[in-house]
């Protein structure tokens, strides 16, 4: 109790400076963690009066803005590499890392019944498009990629794969029917912390595939910023935990 007690003084310290410089945090996201950040922004913009610019996308892609000089304050990065990445590029302060959610893969389909439990429908192989994000790009496709292979369909797979761009545009080959099926983040079918989605799903069972650290870090350009670190800090905290694990999140 009495650390619960400390954490939340420190919290509101933090939140009590970053209202005294209000003003403006651009936030660099993972397309998975959109929708989460945009309920956890109305708390902390109510609470410390900074306002979130929050700026979606691909975690590589998004390290190459950063790299090329876009403002950005924070990165909400979909894997621990790209942060680490950014620290020792001296492009991200050392102290801020830290893991604030872990990725959960799906398979999904927009089409109800036809995703079974055990996604046995992969090797059935009756539909012509799997999508999955860019591997290379997006931790959550080269995820999907894994679980493809330890399931010793890569050669089978292969020619049906559309690649999106980022998980977000994964998940709209899947809605639209583009695709009749995907490796989607499970945070995609989740609005408000409910599981609201019509279709059918296979919650990708852990073990194939690497964990997804999601770590965030608060970049160089925002060193003096006190409502960067407020942030930060608000994410550790136990109401923003709460809202995160009820997008399917684990940590």
């Amino acid at each position: 109790m009495k650390r619960f007690l400390k954490e939340a003084a420190c919290l509101m310290a933090l939140l009590l400076a970053a209202a005294a410089q209000a003003g403006t945090l651009r936030i660099a996201v993972a397309a998975n963690f959109i929708g989460p950040l945009q309920q956890l922004s109305a708390a902390f913009e109510r609470d410390s009066g900074t306002k979130l610019l929050l700026v979606p996308g691909a975690t590589r892609g998004l390290y190459a803005q950063i790299r090329n000089g876009a403002p950005f304050d924070i990165l909400l990065a979909a894997d621990q590499e790209t942060p680490q990445r950014l620290v020792r590029e001296g492009l991200a302060l050392p102290d801020s890392e830290f893991t604030y959610a872990v990725g959960k893969l799906a398979l999904w389909s927009a089409k109800p019944g036809y995703v079974d439990a055990d996604g046995r429908v992969l090797g059935r192989g009756d539909f012509a498009h799997l999508a999955i994000a860019n591997p290379d790009t997006a931790p959550y496709g080269a995820a999907a990629l894994s679980v493809i292979t330890k399931l010793g369909l890569q050669a089978r797979l292969r020619p049906r794969l559309v690649e999106g761009e980022d998980i977000g545009q994964t998940y709209q080959f899947v809605a639209s029917g583009n695709a009749e099926l995907g490796f989607i983040a499970l945070s995609s079918l989740y609005r408000n912390g409910k599981l609201t989605r019509s279709g059918s799903l296979w919650r990708v069972p852990d073990g194939l595939y690497r964990p997804i650290r999601q770590d965030a870090v608060i970049l160089a350009h925002a060193k003096d910023k006190p409502a960067a670190r407020a942030l930060m800090a608000y994410l550790k905290s136990a109401s923003a935990r709460t809202i995160i694990q009820s997008y399917g999140y684990g940590f």
